[in-house]
């Protein structure tokens, strides 16, 4: 029998402590050095196959809510959206100004207070006057106006997740993270250059944060598959703006 140094017996005793206080603390069955132990086994593809599984799960979601900031020709919006197949609802800030979207099916309607509207309005006639009456309803975004199709896209789960779940460049993978108490694969496009994607290790293989390329942006995904409501606001809170809403 080879005799066990000391030094080591201890490291040992504290190693085994120190695992059965994990395994009474979480549930789990063992400690392991794998790093995809318990996992959903998605951490030991190879990073192409992450990327399209991370987007097949994505897009057979019902929902999820996206926060934090994507910039876009040169303008940074920060977004706390909730989206579905149905349509979405959160928030917008861009330059200081805050603004709620929302859409039921194809309907997009815009809720801001006076300030918002006072600073769009630049024909400067009855400013003040329209924007008292607009201040905290939801203005409805004619289809054809050219603000739908540029507001209506950051309610759109599809569209927004398509543009945002890309890595340019050739894909790797750069280990094992945390996201929000949640472990993930980390998938990078040109060593992270093209951008950064943490994918869930536990369940589905959702997304759960992006660094865009070229600092465009950090977004955060969670609530996936948790529905909430959609109401059309009630005649009392819409307001019919009656011309093209303003360009700015």
């Amino acid at each position: 029998m080879t005799a066990i140094p000391p030094g080591r017996a201890r490291r040992t005793v504290v190693v085994g402590a120190m695992c059965a206080l994990v395994v009474m603390g979480t549930g789990l069955t063992g400690c392991s050095e794998d790093p995809d132990a318990g996992t959903n086994g998605v951490g030991k593809l190879p990073a192409e196959q992450i990327q399209s599984k991370t987007r097949a799960a994505a897009e057979s979601a019902d929902a999820l809510r996206l926060s934090g900031n994507v910039v876009t020709s040169g303008r940074t919006y920060r977004l706390d959206m909730r989206l579905s197949s149905a349509g979405g609802s959160g928030s917008v800030t861009a330059e200081g100004s805050t603004f709620q979207l929302l859409r039921i099916g194809e309907e997009l309607y815009l809720k801001a207070d006076a300030g918002f509207w006072t600073q769009a309005d630049d024909k400067g006639e009855d400013t003040d006057a329209a924007a008292g009456k607009l201040d905290g309803k939801y203005v409805k975004v004619p289809s054809g106006d050219p603000a739908y199709k540029k507001f209506s896209g950051f309610t759109d789960k599809d569209v927004l997740l398509d543009g945002l779940l890309t890595l340019h460049g050739s894909l790797d993978t750069d280990g094992h993270h945390e996201q929000a108490g949640t472990r993930t694969i980390r998938i990078t496009g040109d060593q992270g250059d093209g951008g950064t994607l943490d994918v869930s290790l536990e369940g589905q293989p959702y997304p759960l944060r992006l660094a865009r390329a070229g600092g465009a942006g950090t977004l955060t995904f969670s609530a996936w598959g948790k529905k909430f409501s959609l109401a059309e606001p009630g005649k009392d809170e819409t307001v019919d703006y009656g011309k093209q809403l303003p360009a700015s």
